[in-house]
Formats: C-alpha cells, structure tokens, sequence
C-alpha cells in the first residue's frame, strides 16, 4: 500500500536475500506506458535474482480521476497491457512493434532481460467469477482480498473449472492466493485489540461517494444487481469484528485461534497456496504491527506448516460443495 511500489521493492531487494517479493499490483489499466512497467521489473527481477513475482491489478475506482483515465474497458486495457508486457520479456527476435486497440509502440526491445526465464511469474486480482478464466488462462495466480469465505470459493472453484477444462489436470495450490485483515496477540484478547486497530481500514470513509463507482467502472448487470439487493459483495463498513471473523475476512486471536481459523478457512475453500498478511492500517504503530507479525512467524506459521506440508495438500482438491 504505497505510492511508488518498484521503489520500495528495490529497497528491499538490498536488504534481503531470500524473501521473495511481490508487487501486488501493477494498476497497468491506469498506466500510459506497458513497456516502461516491463523494463522497470525485469530490473527488479535481476536485482533480486530472480526472487520477484509480478502482481497486475485493474485498478481500484478513485485511482481512474487522478490518473485522467477512462472507467470504461479498463479489464481489457489490463489484458492488453499483461500481453505487450509477457511478449516484451519473452521476445528474442529483435525489436518489434504493437498495435493494439489502447496501446500503439513502436520499437519494442526493453534492456536488461528479465533474469527469470521466460519470465517472472505473474498474479492478477480476481474479485468476481467473471474474471477468472483469463487468469486460469494466463497461468497466473489468482489473488483475491476482502472475499471472504464464499466469494473466495467461488473464485477458486470458477479458476478450477476452466483449468480443468483446457485439459491442464489438477491446479496446483501455489495458484491461488488470498489477502486476509491479520493479527496474533501472545492472547485473544490481545489479538483483538490490535485488530480493533485494523478495521480503520474499513470503518474509516477514505473517499467521496462520488468517487467510489464512477459509470463505466462496473459491468452495469452486477450494479443493476448490488441496486436491487442481489449483489454479493460485504458491506465491511458495518460489519461487525465477530462477522469479520466468521466470514473469513480477518484472521485474529492468539495463534491457537488464528491457526484454527486459517485451517478452517483453506478446508471450506478448497486449498490455498499463497496467504498475504494485511497485518497494519491506520494508527498502528510500528512496535504493535512488527509485534502481529512476529506473533504469526513464530506461533502461527509452525502451526499451519504441519498441514500444509502434506502431499495430499499440494494440489487443489477441486470444486466442492461446502458452504458456510
């Protein structure tokens, strides 16, 4: 959650040596320049080994005035972006051009070359079942956050579907991916104080009203929808921790209480490979943030690692029928 992500991420690159790094995201909907985002991570890429990971997003709605852009077609500007970008990394034959319906270049031959080969591996947000089977598609990881335990399910079970029926045989864990609100205290009382802290994140009105869905932004049948009470989406802002919790949208408690939230989540859901922490918001403080997340690094993820080390866990179980 930053204003400049290469930059953070080429801090880090010098300051660790093992941790991979992801971007999650590239909101390259909102960005004039595809070429400039391939050349900036294949930097990355080798100042880091090869430890990247390349997260694309579509771009959130209060990004599209700030940046002069169009609420319309921006999943296709994404798509057409992903796809100048991997033929920009992955291209040998000298220069080329593009001439796409958003983006015209000329001259493409970005210097250096990504140092992971054919390229690093990619992520893409996907927060409706609509979006998924282009990600399934690209061979991408699904990330999805704030979707709680049926959305996410019916995210996954949609990316497991079309893998499926491209004939691919099972989908491997490591292809989907959730962000959850975290935070471990030594207690359960004292994982609950700290995500007191963490629904700032949700409670406070961060944007105008006007701003939240400009017209275009969302495909009018899920607004006609969300108008006549049919939409599936949270309504986080009034939702209370204990429905938070229930619903799989916050991980928190002592780390016996988050490990068994967390188990239970990846059993209703069908598998996980890839959990991001959102483990800071608001006025936490660094002492209280860095203390979450070393609660979860040092209680948790041994906790979690003894389940998910099993091979039956490696691959996704497929489609299931379990509901909360």
């Amino acid at each position: 959650m930053n204003s400049a992500a290469p930059l953070m991420a080429a801090a880090l690159s010098q300051v660790t040596v093992r941790a991979k790094i992801l971007i999650l995201g590239n909101p390259v909907a909102n960005r004039r320049d595809p070429v400039r985002v391939a050349e900036e991570m294949a930097l990355l890429d080798l100042m880091t080994r090869g430890r990247l990971e390349v997260g694309f997003v579509r771009g959130v709605p209060y990004e599209i005035s700030a940046t002069n852009s169009s609420p319309t077609k921006m999943n296709e500007r994404m798509w057409e972006a992903i796809d100048l970008i991997r033929k920009t990394w992955t291209n040998h034959n000298g220069p080329f051009n593009w001439e796409g319906a958003f983006f015209q270049h000329r001259q493409v031959n970005i210097w250096p070359r990504p140092y992971t080969q054919p390229h690093p591996p990619i992520w893409v947000t996907a927060m409706s079942q609509s979006s998924v089977p282009l990600v399934a598609d690209a061979d991408a990881v699904a990330a999805t956050f704030l979707t709680g335990v049926e959305g996410t399910k019916r995210i996954f079970d949609s990316y497991r579907s079309r893998w499926h029926e491209t004939g691919k045989g099972e989908v491997p864990l490591d292809r989907f991916g959730y962000a959850a609100m975290t935070f471990v205290g030594e207690t359960d009382a004292e994982g609950m104080a700290g995500a007191e802290q963490l629904m700032w994140y949700l409670k406070s009105n961060k944007v105008p009203q006007e701003f939240i869905l400009p017209p275009g932004y969302s495909p009018y049948f899920a607004r006609a929808g969300a108008l006549q009470g049919g939409g599936s989406a949270f309504d986080l802002a009034s939702m209370s921790m204990d429905q938070l919790v229930e619903s799989g949208i916050m991980f928190v408690g002592g780390p016996d209480t988050v490990a068994e939230q967390i188990k239970n989540f990846c059993d209703k859901i069908g598998g996980l490979g890839h959990l991001i922490l959102h483990s800071q918001a608001g006025f936490m403080d660094h002492e209280t943030a860095a203390s979450g997340i070393r609660n979860f690094a040092e209680h948790v993820k041994p906790r979690l690692d003894a389940v998910f080390a099993r091979p039956e866990n490696l691959a996704s179980r497929g489609p299931t029928n379990t509901s909360t």
